[in-house]
């Protein structure tokens, strides 16, 4: 669940009687002091708590015009639209979370919601944004799409724990299996390095090798064991330059191996490369492979600092 970064907490659940006498054109007056006008109101709905999850759609517009400051299109993680996150305690009474705890699942409603309580108090900050004025007022328009119970929400996380668990085990597993059926079907036989990393000499360069401590100018591409290619400069048409010393170990192990002008395919373990994290389209417990032609060797004290540029995938 996301922490709602233009709503706060909720609180205990307030009272839902109508007093009628509002104020705002269109609004009915609860007895907990909420100005509120529903568009649907279910029967016997699942209402949120403190602690509960809920999930729905808003927009927040200032009472003076219709113009959005915010809606959940734009915050919610999956572009989905809907907005995900935990009640907590409520930050004023009369908050956002107050009205969604008047609200239950499958109704939509607006609230009147004092804008000074909101950014100061619910979003904690120092002043009032340049273009809200002490004393205004924001029209809040929520539909609750969905409510799940604590309880829920703790059977969840542990279902997607050990599922994330066994997908990882199944993993680390299938790893080496992968890479001797690669090996094999390739006709690979060279030993791997104390380490584990298998570094095979396509061209041999010419000169010194370069030092852990040394930055290098490459060109490369990187696959995993299936073919698939994740990184390629030269498919940016540009060469990179790194700090040896900071990159994977598998490359700063296998770069230090060549010589400039040479050229090397290095396959990397896991363990070597991304480990059991992985990294955007790398697998956790992924091997790989990369072909890699060394074009300068740079020592350090010849260039100024500059920004680590680690070599990952999709860089």
């Amino acid at each position: 669940m996301n922490k709602l970064p233009l709503i706060g907490a909720a609180s205990a659940v307030l009272a839902f009687t109508a007093c009628n006498n509002s104020e705002f054109e269109g609004f009915t007056k609860a007895e907990n002091g909420m100005h509120y006008k529903f568009y649907n109101k279910s029967e016997n709905p699942i209402t949120p708590k403190e602690g509960d999850g809920v999930g729905f759609t808003f927009t927040i517009k200032k009472f003076t015009n219709d113009s959005i400051i915010v809606d959940s299109k734009s915050v919610s993680r999956d572009g989905s639209g809907i907005f995900r996150y935990i009640l907590p305690k409520s930050s004023f009474v009369g908050s956002i979370e107050d009205a969604l705890q008047m609200m239950g699942q499958g109704d939509s409603a607006s609230f009147i919601i004092k804008a000074d309580s909101f950014y100061l108090k619910t979003q904690r900050f120092n002043e009032l944004p340049p273009f809200i004025k002490p004393g205004e007022n924001l029209v809040v328009t929520m539909k609750v799409l969905e409510v799940k119970s604590r309880a829920e929400l703790e059977k969840n996380q542990k279902q997607q724990q050990a599922e994330m668990e066994k997908m990882m085990a199944e993993r680390q597993a299938a790893e080496k299996p992968e890479l001797d059926k690669y090996l094999a079907d390739n006709k690979i036989t060279t030993k791997p390095t104390a380490s584990g990393l298998i570094f095979i000499d396509v061209k041999k360069g010419s000169g010194p090798k370069p030092k852990a401590t040394d930055n290098v100018v490459v060109h490369y591409t990187g696959t995993l064991l299936d073919g698939t290619k994740f990184d390629s400069s030269l498919d940016r048409g540009e060469p990179a330059t790194f700090p040896l010393n900071q990159v994977i170990p598998g490359w700063t192990e296998g770069i230090q191996l060549m010589s400039k002008g040479g050229k090397a395919k290095l396959i990397i373990p896991s363990n070597l490369g991304y480990g059991p994290q992985g990294t955007g389209p790398i697998p956790p417990f992924a091997s790989l492979v990369f072909e890699v032609e060394l074009l300068d060797i740079i020592d350090a004290k010849d260039i100024p600092t500059a920004p680590v540029q680690e070599i990952s995938a999709g860089q």
